[in-house]
């Protein structure tokens, strides 16, 4: 893989880019036993339904040359209250990228997140969130990310 080709993905790209998913939360220590048919269909039924709203949802891809995705970028944008700072409601939030074993340290994960990037800031948003993965935040950090300023809290049901 000379020259990294980014594309926009679309909903026949679904079920990759649930194996994708996969792949990502395996590296970060999931039970892979979680991850079932059942499981999967729902997340490829999400994937494809979301990937249709082309306005407030994107995935960037690298094509692994016909056997698959080598690489992929999620985000959306979020729509939140006209704030002091960054008089935008529209915030972006950036999730599931991950490369494929066979094509990792060939800069995929940054071709998708530059292309990400990107497709955020024409949608105009001023912020953009992200969790990091202690193996994934050097990339982050290069891309201009830092900690929050407020203190993050988090309910879970």
């Amino acid at each position: 893989m000379d020259k990294i080709e980014v594309r926009r993905a679309d909903p026949a790209d679904a079920a990759e880019l649930t194996r994708l998913r996969v792949v990502m939360f395996e590296g970060m220590g999931r039970d892979p036993g979680r991850f079932d048919d059942a499981w999967r269909r729902r997340n490829t039924e999400h994937f494809a339904a979301r990937l249709a709203d082309r306005t407030r949802f994107a995935a960037f891809v690298v094509d692994a040359g016909g056997a698959g995705l080598a690489a992929c970028a999620i985000g959306w944008l979020n729509e939140h209250l006209v704030g002091a700072v960054h008089p935008s409601s529209q915030v972006g939030y950036v999730a599931n990228v991950a490369t494929d074993r066979a094509h990792r340290r060939r800069g995929c994960a940054r071709a998708t997140m530059e292309a990400l990037l990107a497709w955020l800031r024409r949608a105009g948003v001023a912020k953009i969130d992200l969790h990091a993965s202690p193996d994934a935040e050097p990339l982050y950090r290069s891309l201009g990310f830092t900690e929050p300023a407020g203190r993050a809290l988090t309910w879970l049901a």
